[in-house]
């Protein structure tokens, strides 16, 4: 059986929903869960403190991509120690995790050692089903990827159907808070079939950066605050970001006490099976009178 080491958390999700994770030699230092993958050694780090601020941070990320620099570091030394035949990686995002070009750097280090490189792109829902299928298939079990897809699907589906007659409030997602970043890519199909109208971003592309006009124009009925990265406790030590602008109190979410956090590190923004049950907690929030599957508390709260 292949040596795997996954660089990017949402693989590391699907190869354990795949029923491997027992072919798992390491990971990346953003990778926790299921809980029992710390016991691996971590292969990569980022190589700026993301202790800091929401603005602190966006600074330090452009300051790297302006001067060229990678955002991350894959340990070569890690690499090899545990001798990987697939490392998992991805290219939708050089922000949010280890890319090719950093594992190609690592690689070339691992003299006479055949490896393969399966890069994941997801920008959409259909895409994330795909990397199921694709990672399932370098792993040598893609029949594992079509039953994990199709029960995916089959609850997606439930959702979808049950939500699609009720109200469609209008829903901005927050994807960072100082500056303001929408939610795109699969975002805006999740907030459709958990019954909403995604009024920023879109499907399949690039999560935007808005203006405070940006999301004042769009007066949305529900705000989502979701900062990639970010667990519950950290978005709300940096809530204040929003709520202490003038132009918060004057939204409709606002006035109506329809605004929630998420916990974005384990949800929305890690294109994994876990998903499904961002979409649940966005049901639970649009339609809580139809939909309890019991996230709130810790998947979410309200704000």
């Amino acid at each position: 059986m292949p040596r795997v080491v996954s660089l990017i958390a949402s693989a590391t999700e699907i190869v354990y929903a795949l029923g491997l994770g027992d072919l798992l030699v390491a990971r990346s230092h953003e990778c926790d869960w299921p809980p029992e993958v710390a016991r691996l050694p971590a292969a990569s780090r980022p190589s700026f403190a993301t202790t800091g601020s929401s603005r602190a941070i966006d600074l330090a990320v452009k300051d790297r991509l302006a001067k060229a620099l990678s955002i991350y570091e894959v340990d070569a030394g890690v690499l090899a120690r545990v001798r990987p035949d697939v490392i998992l990686t991805q290219t939708q995002c050089a922000v949010c995790a280890v890319t090719p070009g950093d594992v190609e750097r690592a690689v070339c280090q691992l003299a006479g050692q055949a490896v393969t490189v399966v890069a994941l792109e997801p920008n959409r829902l259909g895409d994330v089903w795909e990397d199921v299928r694709r990672v399932a298939t370098a792993l040598g079990e893609p029949a594992r990827g079509e039953a994990v897809v199709e029960r995916l699907r089959r609850r997606v589906v439930e959702i979808g159907t049950r939500a699609a007659a009720l109200p469609r409030p209008t829903v901005a997602t927050v994807e960072w808070m100082d500056p303001l970043m929408a939610a795109g890519n699969w975002m805006p199909e999740l907030i459709e079939l958990a019954g909403g109208t995604s009024v920023v971003g879109e499907v399949g592309k690039h999560s935007p950066w808005i203006t405070w006009d940006d999301l004042a124009a769009t007066d949305p009925d529900v705000i989502l605050v979701s900062p990639c990265g970010f667990d519950l406790a950290r978005t709300g030590q940096e809530v204040p970001r929003l709520t202490e602008r003038p132009e918060w109190r004057r939204l409709a979410a606002v006035r109506a006490g329809r605004v929630f956090a998420a916990d974005g590190n384990a949800y929305f923004h890690r294109p994994g099976p876990r998903l499904v049950e961002s979409l649940e907690i966005l049901a639970e929030m649009l339609h809580p009178e139809t939909f309890a599957f019991g996230h709130e508390g810790s998947g979410w709260t309200r704000l």
